[in-house]
């Protein structure tokens, strides 16, 4: 299981903003984070599924 940092996140996501991370999280648009730590973490394979499921 590999996870994602934010930075990660968002380069994955072509450079979206935090705002617009953080709204699609809470409009259930993307997987919520993990929290390890002190930090927040994202499933990398759950983003690919939702990447994946938008393409098609």
């Amino acid at each position: 299981m590999t996870f994602l940092s934010f930075r990660d996140l968002q380069i994955k996501l072509g450079g979206r903003g935090r705002t617009t991370i953080y709204r699609d999280v809470e409009l259930g648009r993307l997987p919520k984070p993990v929290k390890l730590g002190s930090r927040l973490y994202w499933n990398e394979a759950e983003i690919d599924a939702v990447l994946e499921k938008s393409v098609a």
